[in-house]
């Protein structure tokens, strides 16, 4: 299988530059593998896992939101925020998740309803991808 050049920039660092076989991510849209010689496309990322393929090799990371750039022999992702398994503060991500459920469940006029849903589902992926169920 023929790789292509895999980059993820976020507003801190470059998260990730190397060939892959193919990169498997969450879209607006839905879910999305890219293999080299994909149709040029844009993307809005949603949270969710990032799957890196390489020689048989699988790495995966928290992929929150960001834009993603598809050309015939590279990808570049540029995102607001990518952890890998290691990074990821287990402890933080249940508490922003319980705080998230509190606010949801509030029905309080001025909660931001769509900002609450989108911190749950951040947390959730954070920690799938952290204990291996994303």
């Amino acid at each position: 299988m023929e790789s292509f050049k895999l980059k993820v920039l976020t507003p801190v660092c470059c998260f990730y530059e190397d060939d892959v076989t193919m990169a498997e991510f969450t879209t607006t849209s839905g879910n999305v593998g890219i293999y080299k010689g994909h149709i040029p496309m844009t993307f809005v990322v949603a949270p969710g896992a990032l799957t890196m393929h390489k020689e048989g090799e699988i790495k995966k990371a928290a992929l929150l939101s960001g834009f993603v750039q598809v050309l015939g022999d590279r990808v570049t992702i540029l995102a607001e925020a990518c952890e890998w398994p290691e990074d990821i503060d287990e402890d933080r991500c249940k508490e922003a998740m319980e705080r998230a459920k509190r606010r949801i469940e509030s029905k309080e006029e001025n909660i931001d309803l769509a900002r609450a849903e989108l911190a749950l589902k951040k947390a959730f992926v954070r920690l799938g991808v952290k204990d291996g169920t994303y």
